[in-house]
């Protein structure tokens, strides 16, 4: 059974800092393009970074410079460093899988696994 369980959301202050992570299980996270998606409230869920299976990684303007993604493979983890939040960065993120092992943007498109997502606001 694929699972992905994502963690590390929370409350912080604006220009704070927060790592996301997203276990992974029933499937090698490393074979695959993985990603996070994030939905702000009242809208519909966005791409904002992707990570290939030979760790190319891209992501949004919106986020470029501020976040990075990474994996550790060994722990079949994916994470999410996020730098400078803003307020606008508020919402909930989710952790995805792709069919292929190769990112086609920041966006996956087909999302073929997804997590539950974990709760990220960002406010003073």
């Amino acid at each position: 059974q694929v699972q992905l369980v994502e963690s590390g959301g929370g409350l912080v202050q604006p220009g704070g800092s927060l790592r996301l992570s997203c276990a992974a299980s029933g499937f090698t996270l490393g074979n695959y393009a993985v990603g996070w998606f994030h939905q702000a409230p009242g809208k519909t869920p966005e791409g904002i970074s992707c990570i290939s299976s030979t760790d190319d990684s891209y992501y949004t303007d919106s986020v470029k410079g501020r976040f990075t993604i990474s994996r550790d493979n060994t722990k079949n983890t994916l994470y999410l460093q996020m730098n400078s939040l803003k307020p606008e960065d508020t919402g909930r993120y989710y952790c995805v899988a792709d069919a292929l092992d190769y990112c086609r943007g920041p966006a996956i498109p087909v999302v073929r696994y997804y997590g539950q997502g974990t709760h990220v606001i960002v406010s003073s």
